[in-house]
């Protein structure tokens, strides 16, 4: 496999990163396509990266801690910023980033402790103190309502007792894109967790489309198939959970969405 196919794989899951961790779609494809071209010009870093998932992080990190770069929204052929991801920026300044980035490798990259440490550049002790202290950082958020829209009836179990241990309740269970929208108009949630593939051929994500037409609400899609997802064509969605899935991922993402949550109330 050459180094560009080696990198490429990789691509989609350190844009989903870069993207949590600056809020904002535009802003991390902006810092991923700066280490890509600081790799283009080194011979010595390309090959770096293309070693291990790890050094490609690391490569991001430096470029990340190092660089002011300019996230021209014009340069990205998308739209601008969702309201939530406006939002995000706002609030991102009101926590410690290299909390955040430990708390991110560690759960939703599932980076392994000493992975996270040679990505950083710091200890074991370190993460693990940056982890805890990013958790307490987090988890002063209110509780909400919460809707699932998942057709597997373990998973969706699993889901709501995982957001009932959390402090929050759950308004519905939705296997079907019209069991989602009957739900969400009856009891509009604070925070969706969805599938993209749902019992009956339907989409998940035109599921989401049609919810957020009634107001801004976090989403967090967890799915076996975020390659649908992650394609660069279209605003994609900040938190992005791969089945099969560890319980410590999606608490963290439920933490970051509602920490990062749009303030605007649902009509």
């Amino acid at each position: 496999m050459s180094v560009s196919d080696q990198i490429a794989v990789q691509l989609p899951y350190l844009r989903r990163y870069a993207r949590a961790l600056t809020g904002s779609q535009t802003s991390g494809d902006t810092y991923v396509r700066a280490t890509l071209e600081a790799a283009l010009a080194d011979r010595g870093l390309r090959d770096g990266i293309a070693s291990s998932r790890a050094a490609l992080y690391s490569a991001f990190t430096r470029i990340w801690a190092t660089s002011h770069v300019e996230a021209a929204e014009e340069r990205s052929g998308l739209p601008d910023a969702m309201p939530h991801e406006q939002a995000a920026q706002t609030r991102l300044a009101t926590i410690a980033p290299i909390h955040r980035q430990a708390l991110l490798l560690t759960t939703v990259e599932e980076f392994t402790r000493d992975e996270t440490a040679q990505i950083l550049d710091l200890s074991v002790e370190d993460i693990d103190a940056l982890v805890n202290q990013a958790i307490q950082e987090i988890d002063g958020e209110s509780a909400t309502s919460v809707l699932i829209i998942e057709d597997e009836p373990l998973i969706s179990m699993q889901l709501e007792s995982l957001v009932t241990d959390l402090g929050h309740s759950v308004v519905g269970t939705a296997a079907t894109h019209d069991q989602a929208l009957e739900i969400f108009a009856r009891s509009p949630a604070g925070l969706v967790l969805a599938d993209i593939q749902l019992a009956d051929g339907s989409s998940g994500i035109d599921a989401v489309e049609d919810l957020l037409k009634f107001g801004d609400v976090p989403v967090i899609f967890i799915t076996a198939y975020p390659e649908r997802l992650l394609t660069g064509e279209r605003p994609e969605p900040t938190y992005l959970v791969t089945k099969p899935f560890q319980e410590a991922t999606v608490r963290a993402a439920i933490s970051q969405a509602l920490f990062f949550r749009s303030s605007r109330p649902l009509d």
